[in-house]
């Protein structure tokens, strides 16, 4: 199949991108403080040259703040930090949208900086280990059910950390709706088992996604919003549940994020995805399809060549080579990656891959 569908330019609603080659986002864990510094900024220039370059999952909120050195858009100094960022790729001819993620569950109290709490749909912990700075690998705290009243506000910060984000420089941003973080923790029946009108049917359980949708591209414009799903996800004892009730949930979210005309949907694929499920949210979303999950430049352009994704994304191969797209076009060897480094601090592992000559 020919590759050169992915070189060509491509109209992402407003933006124009130089390409279909998306960085897709990945935690890399050098926020120290939750604050975004040069050395994240290096790392981003160093890739500008994809069509869209997705950053890291950022937290709305001090309560969203799961992991270690995690980067946050909720305070001023943060704003101003991101700003390093923003103005670097785009001088680098680039394209970049930030991702939003409330950890909600997926953490544990001693990440969390002052003022957070860990909460969910339900009070019930994620199974095994996160690692602390503090004290290494424990177990994931139990968190807080979310009261219906608190709700709102929930939608309100990730209303302003959109707002905080495009005040940044973004170009737009991307609500981490995927791998067992807040919204799917909604999504999933495995996680929610609230009776009220957040949990239960299929229309109860996407609600919370849908209203923070909607106030998100009432504030800043559906053409600088996307959506990160999953469907199939098992990460983060979200575990599967029957197959029919994810095919029917997707399928639904899929039909209302096109009446929101988001930008686009950014779709992660694993061994257990239903191709039909991902063949149902292409039918009822008519805008921008992105798909993730191990491509290749080869099978990258058979999607895209399909009509079943419109742009690819890749994860670890652009953590190990900064130029990307230059390997892919010209058929380059491309380095590969040193696990061991993906989360600690530094710039080793983050800055230093090779470039080709």
């Amino acid at each position: 199949m020919p590759q050169q569908i992915l070189f060509e330019p491509y109209q992402l609603g407003t933006h124009t991108l130089s390409n279909r080659i998306v960085m897709a986002p990945m935690t890399r864990s050098r926020a120290v403080n939750n604050l975004p510094n040069e050395l994240i900024a290096a790392y981003y220039s160093q890739r500008a040259s994809a069509g869209l370059i997705i950053v890291e999952g950022t937290s709305p909120s001090p309560s969203g703040t799961g992991y270690c050195r995690i980067p946050g858009i909720y305070t001023d100094t943060q704003i101003a930090a991101w700003q390093l960022t923003t103005q670097a790729v785009h001088e680098a001819g680039g394209k970049i949208f930030l991702q939003i993620m409330h950890t909600g569950r997926v953490a544990h109290a001693l990440n969390i900086p002052t003022g957070g709490e860990i909460i969910a749909p339900s009070a019930i912990a994620v199974d095994g280990n996160i690692y602390t700075d503090a004290k290494g690998m424990q177990p994931y705290s139990l968190p807080r059910a979310i009261e219906i009243h608190e709700i709102p506000g929930i939608i309100a910060e990730h209303v302003q950390a959109a707002q905080n984000a495009i005040a940044a420089g973004f170009d737009g941003i991307e609500i981490h709706g995927a791998y067992g973080y807040l919204i799917e923790q909604f999504l999933s029946p495995n996680s929610n088992l609230r009776t009220d009108a957040y949990g239960g049917t299929i229309e109860n359980r996407t609600r919370f996604l849908f209203e923070l949708m909607e106030a998100i591209t009432a504030a800043v414009g559906p053409d600088k919003v996307g959506l990160r799903l999953s469907p199939y996800n098992t990460a983060y004892s979200i575990g599967a549940y029957d197959a029919a009730i994810v095919h029917d949930t997707y399928a639904f979210i899929a039909e209302k994020m096109a009446a929101l005309n988001i930008v686009y949907l950014h779709v992660s694929t694993n061994a257990g995805t239903d191709a039909q499920t991902l063949q149902a949210i292409r039918d009822a979303f008519p805008n921008t399809i992105i798909q993730c999950g191990t491509l290749t430049a080869a099978t990258a352009s058979e999607l895209i060549h399909k009509g079943a994704a419109d742009l690819a994304a890749f994860g670890k191969p652009f953590i190990a080579n900064p130029d990307l797209v230059l390997r892919f076009k010209n058929n380059h060897t491309l380095n590969e990656c040193k696990p061991q480094l993906f989360y600690t601090p530094g710039g080793e592992g983050l800055v230093d891959y090779p470039c080709c000559s």
